[in-house]
């Protein structure tokens, strides 16, 4: 990866178009942070889903954070994730079950300090 100080911030240079780190006109750090943990949840939650022969579909995920103001740095110390499923009422309670599988599978969340709690959650729509 590169990174390159622009006038208009950070930019994360990507071949399909670099992405600007500035919270004003892009993502801050910490949402990409956030993303990333997200990110990698929905691939690991999918991965899980499909080994386990169930029949799916995510409709999204909502990711919502919190940071510590106690801190001098404000480090995110909660992040949610709620996983919006289709699925038959017969899988429901397996894919809640298959959930708790994420954390230890992702290594997005495994790389972020002890002190960061991550709650994967999972609504069922129609």
């Amino acid at each position: 990866m590169e990174l390159v100080l622009r006038e208009k911030g950070v930019e994360l240079v990507h071949p399909a178009g670099n992405w600007v780190l500035k919270q004003d006109i892009g993502y801050s750090p910490v949402e990409a942070l956030v993303a990333s943990v997200a990110g990698c949840s929905i691939y690991v939650y999918k991965s899980i889903l499909e080994k386990s022969d169930i029949a799916f579909e995510l409709v999204d995920a909502i990711v919502t954070y919190t940071r510590d103001d106690a801190k001098k740095a404000r480090p995110v110390n909660q992040i949610s994730i709620t996983f919006r499923m289709r699925v038959a009422v017969s899988d429901q309670a397996k894919v809640s079950r298959a959930a708790r599988m994420i954390a230890p599978n992702c290594p997005v969340i495994q790389t972020l300090d002890k002190a960061v709690v991550v709650e994967e959650l999972v609504s069922f729509v129609d």
